[in-house]
């Protein structure tokens, strides 16, 4: 695999550096840092690449430093037990936060979910500083200090940690009118349809039903946005169907402004469907950043299987 370029010998891999040395082992170091044992290894080897040498010589029953590998672990030491004093020093100030957390999400989650769980969180530690981006784009972590991305992924990136937060169903909603609902998803191609993104002129769609059964249909878009909350808002005015998570429809289901317009039909996205909280490695991530992850999971509650939305 070919090295990573960003900052391979910071404090952040230095500081994992120590630990696995302290560890004694590549699985228990993973267990510690709360990392898989592929993730350390990898990260091991960008450093040695960087270096042009190695750190560890590897035998079948143990793994020890090579001369190169005890120089830097007399410095990766002291910076790894600087870290721990300053995280040490932090929790003594008690459990008031404090300082800026970065965090981005998807605009659908961030929007409707997110948004009221950061005001309360907030307002729970009014010292604490929120920068917020909701965008679609793909941000890196590292290159562009953020604390915390939620992203609807089912295949986290193996170098972060991943929390899972709430997982949803993806269906097709309308305004109620005649002909709705439908009873199959070929129906679909008769229907104004409000789509994400900017697809061709023609979008190919595989929906399953909960008993299993599968259709594949092609659909014309009357209109795309990048901005699902626009799409949503124009289903309600009876202007076509939409296609959306469950999550981004609750209110307009509750008060009767959308209907499931093909009921036990479900759309699954490539992307899977959770929505996790990504963090970078455990030592690395900030006390602020843990918690707000803690928070959202337990005032979204445990991650079940999907079910309908009523």
């Amino acid at each position: 695999m070919a090295p990573r370029r960003e900052l391979p010998l910071d404090a952040n891999a230095l500081e994992l550096f120590a630990r696995t040395v302290a560890a004694g082992n590549f699985a228990q170091a993973a267990r510690e840092l709360g990392l898989t044992r592929a993730a350390v290894s990898r990260r091991v080897a960008v450093m040695e690449a960087a270096l042009g040498q190695p750190l560890f010589a590897r035998t079948t029953r143990a793994l020890g430093l090579t001369e190169t590998g005890r120089r830097l672990a007399v410095r990766a030491r002291a910076v790894a037990e600087a870290a721990q004093a300053a995280r040490q020093s932090y929790r003594a100030r008690g459990d008031g936060l404090s300082g800026s957390l970065r965090v981005t999400a998807v605009p659908s989650f961030g929007n409707t979910v997110l948004a009221p769980l950061l005001a309360r969180f907030q307002a729970a530690h009014p010292q604490l500083r929120l920068e917020l981006s909701f965008t679609h784009r793909r941000v890196d972590l590292l290159r562009e200090d953020v604390d915390v991305a939620f992203r609807i992924t089912s295949r986290p990136p193996p170098e972060w940690v991943a929390r899972p937060v709430l997982r949803f169903v993806a269906r097709a909603y309308a305004k109620r009118r005649r002909g709705l609902p439908l009873r199959e998803p070929a129906q679909l191609a008769d229907q104004r349809c409000l789509v994400l993104g900017n697809p061709a002129d023609s979008l190919s769609m595989r929906w399953w039903h909960d008993d299993g059964r599968q259709a594949d249909v092609q659909v014309a878009p009357a209109c795309t946005s990048d901005d699902l909350a626009t799409l949503v808002g124009m289903a309600r005015e009876g202007n076509g169907v939409v296609f959306a998570p469950d999550f981004t429809v609750r209110d307009a289901l509750v008060d009767s402004a959308l209907a499931d317009a093909l009921p036990g039909w479900q759309l699954r996205a490539p992307e899977g469907d959770l929505v996790q909280a990504l963090m970078l490695p455990l030592p690395a991530s900030s006390p602020a950043a843990l918690a707000l992850v803690r928070f959202v999971q337990e005032q979204l509650g445990p991650v079940l299987s999907p079910t309908a939305a009523s």
